[in-house]
Formats: structure tokens, C-alpha cells, sequence
């Protein structure tokens, strides 16, 4: 609580918030693998033309790479992935792909920038998944890096559940990776084991030994998918794996609209244009089925809403008394709550919001009105309230 009130005393000064939180990320980018990653989602299917709307939308926020799909999973897929690679888009765009040359052939062929080549590494998947030795299941991931390298593709070698291999193993296929000309080493956080203090330390243990570009993908099982990102970062990491609204399998993945704006708060990177975030999310929810929380951070409903009394008196006269960045930043919206918890104060610039000047008295008999209302723990809408004022200002 100190720390908090003393940054808040320093009128949050964002320099001295990164020296005393940590290491600010270098050369940072963000690779977001909705179209893919997303899609995993249970129950989630999108089609040729919502993926394509969504890759333009991430491509006006400044997206540096765009996971377009899994090209081997069926012919509309490798067809999908091929229109968004020839879109005329800014942003790279990659696609999945398992380590087998044939799969290689299919990315070739949809003229994909990048191919993100994958095998499992930990004990755990390479008994139970692939029945080999890591030997084995390497040996073939190398054959199909340096064919897509050969055949002049950009290559991101992930290692899957990579926290839960051993880190002397996972130096060592990185390694020969990096010797075969991988152009990026990702590190899969499969299941969401990491904290920001493993995430950290991973990273910075990796980088002793590689030199080649790190990339960070973090799952949300324990709800830490956004910070352990962060932290990748702040350890290095060079390329950010997120999803719209962090949909995904199971808990999903770190979210997009999260990382982009901790990325601009908490260490001034504001080249992304977020001003669409709110409208990207809703798209998402349209397009994949799945629904947000009301308080999900950023863009939930929630995000920008006050109903306490002392809070809706303090937003009305200075907003960043209690938000942290303006709703415009994310082309979100501000609401004032009228409710159990509104006070007078609050209640009387609601009022003269909506054109009407009550005096003292009114206000105190709208207010109780207002608290016998919402007693059945709902808020109140602004028609409700202006048929209290009416009844107010205008009895029978």
C-alpha cells in the first residue's frame, strides 16, 4: 500500500515505476495467434472471411506477426491461411506446422512468411505422445528446420511444454536449433506451470546459452499467462504470443488487449494503436461464441464503470483519481453506476449531467428512492432515474 501511494504522489512517474519494478523489455514484438491458437478454443470455428476481418483489424493495431492457422488441418484451412499471407497486409504472417517435411510443403506452398515448426520436448510428452526418445523426436525436427530454411522460409522452432523439461535438455535442442539457422527458439509454456519469477529466470537461464531470438507462449491454467509474458519480456524475451480477449484451449492464452496496454503503462511502449481494441474484442466474442467477463480488464463492461459514491464524485472531477488510463485510449466507453453505493455528491452531478438542478432536499429524497431500489442488487438505468427526477420535481 506504501508503494502504491507513493507512486500515486509522483503524479506516476513511469520511468521511475520501471526502476523500481524491474528491467524495461528491449526490442520487442507481438505475435498473436488467435486465428490459430484461438481457434482452439472448444467449440470454436471461424470462417475463411471472419479471419481475414480479424487479421486486418490486428494488422491497424500495429500486430507485428499474425498466426493465420494450422494448414495441414483440412484444405479450407490451407486456403484460409494462403488468402491472409496474400492480403497485402503489414504484419508478417506465419502458420503452425508439425515437424515433418510434407508439412513444410503445405506452408511453402500457402507463401507464408513464417513457419512455426514444433515438437514436444519434455519426458512427459515424449513417452506418453510420440513414444521416442528425444533423440528420436528431434532428430526429425532438425530434418524439417533446415528444409523450410533451405526453402527460404523464416523459421520459429518451438519447443512444446517446454516448463516442464528438464533445462539442460531444453539448452540442448535449442542449441542444435540455433545451429541449423532457426531464426527464432519459442519457449511453449504448455499447461500454465511458469510464475513471473520462473518466467523470468527461464528466460534469463536460456539466453546465457542462446543467441538466437526468444520467443515467449504462455497458457492462462493458474491466470498468470499475462504477467509471465511480461516478465519473458522484461528477461528478454524478444516476440509476445497473445490471443483477443485470451481465448484458447482450455484457460486460454495471455491476452492481447492486456499485454498492449501494460506494455504502454508500465513501460511507455505505445507504438501499438489501441484505440480498437474494444471493437477487436467484441468481434472476437461475435465471431468465436465465447463471452467475456464483465470485469475482464481493458474491455470488459466493468472496465470503465463506477457506482462507489466517493469513487463517482472523484471520476467526475478528475478521471484518472480512479482509472488508470482513459477509456478513449482502447475506444471504450465511461459509466457512472447509479446504485446501492452512489452518494450524494455523486448522485448530484449525475443529475446535472442529465439537465436537471435539484436542490438538497430532492436530492436526499432521490437518493433514498435510489437505495430502496437497488436493494434487489441491480443498478439503476438513467430512464429509471430520470422518472425518479420527474417524480421529484414534479409530484402528482
Amino acid at each position: 500500500m506504501t508503494f502504491i501511494i507513493k507512486v500515486t504522489i509522483m503524479q506516476y512517474s513511469r520511468n521511475k515505476l520501471v526502476e523500481l519494478l524491474g528491467k524495461k523489455p528491449g526490442d520487442i514484438e507481438i505475435c498473436d495467434v488467435t486465428l490459430r491458437d484461438g481457434e482452439q478454443t472448444p467449440g470454436t470455428a471461424f470462417t475463411k472471411d471472419e479471419k481475414k476481418r480479424m487479421a486486418q483489424e490486428l494488422d491497424r493495431i500495429g500486430i507485428e506477426v499474425i498466426e493465420a492457422g494450422f494448414p495441414v488441418v483440412s484444405q479450407t484451412e490451407r486456403d484460409t491461411v494462403r488468402e491472409i499471407a496474400n492480403m497485402g497486409l503489414d504484419a508478417k504472417i506465419c502458420c503452425l506446422s508439425r515437424s515433418l517435411i510434407p508439412d513444410i510443403d503445405v506452408a511453402i506452398g500457402c507463401e507464408v512468411d513464417i513457419v512455426s515448426i514444433f515438437i514436444a520436448t519434455s519426458e512427459l510428452h515424449l513417452k506418453y505422445k510420440y513414444h521416442k526418445t528425444c533423440a528420436e523426436a528431434t532428430l526429425c525436427a532438425m530434418d524439417a528446420l533446415e528444409y523450410a530454411k533451405d526453402h527460404g522460409l523464416t523459421v520459429r522452432f518451438a519447443a512444446e511444454d517446454a516448463t516442464r523439461t528438464d533445462i539442460n535438455v531444453l539448452k540442448s535442442v535449442f542449441k542444435m536449433a540455433e545451429e541449423r539457422r532457426a531464426d527464432y527458439v519459442s519457449i511453449a509454456d504448455t499447461v500454465g506451470i511458469l510464475n513471473p519469477t520462473t518466467s523470468y529466470h527461464l528466460v534469463s537461464e536460456i539466453k546465457k546459452d542462446i543467441k538466437t531470438d526468444i520467443c515467449i507462449h504462455c497458457h492462462n491454467d493458474l491466470g498468470m499467462a499475462t504477467a509471465n509474458t511480461l516478465a519473458a519480456a522484461e528477461a528478454g524475451a524478444k516476440q509476445l504470443h497473445t490471443t483477443v480477449n485470451g481465448i484458447g484451449e482450455r484457460a486460454g492464452n495471455a491476452s492481447l488487449e492486456e499485454v498492449l496496454m501494460s506494455l504502454m503503462v508500465q513501460y511507455g511502449i505505445d507504438r501499438y494503436d489501441t484505440k480498437n481494441l474494444t471493437k477487436l474484442s467484441k468481434m472476437v466474442v461475435e465471431y468465436s461464441g465465447v463471452k467475456l467477463a464483465k470485469n475482464k480488464p481493458v474491455v470488459g463492461d466493468f472496465a470503465f464503470s463506477h457506482e462507489s459514491g466517493i469513487h463517482v464524485a472523484a471520476i467526475m472531477e478528475e478521471p484518472s483519481t480512479y482509472e488508470l488510463f482513459s477509456p478513449d485510449i482502447v475506444g471504450g466507453k465511461r459509466s457512472l453506476i447509479i446504485g446501492k453505493h452512489t452518494g450524494t455528491k455523486a448522485l448530484k452531478g449525475i443529475v446535472h449531467s442529465m439537465g436537471y438542478d435539484l436542490n438538497h432536499d430532492q436530492l436526499c429524497d432521490l437518493l433514498a428512492k435510489v437505495k430502496d431500489c437497488t436493494q434487489a442488487k441491480r443498478g439503476i438505468p438513467c430512464k429509471r432515474l430520470d422518472d425518479f427526477i420527474k417524480e421529484i420535481i414534479m409530484p402528482d
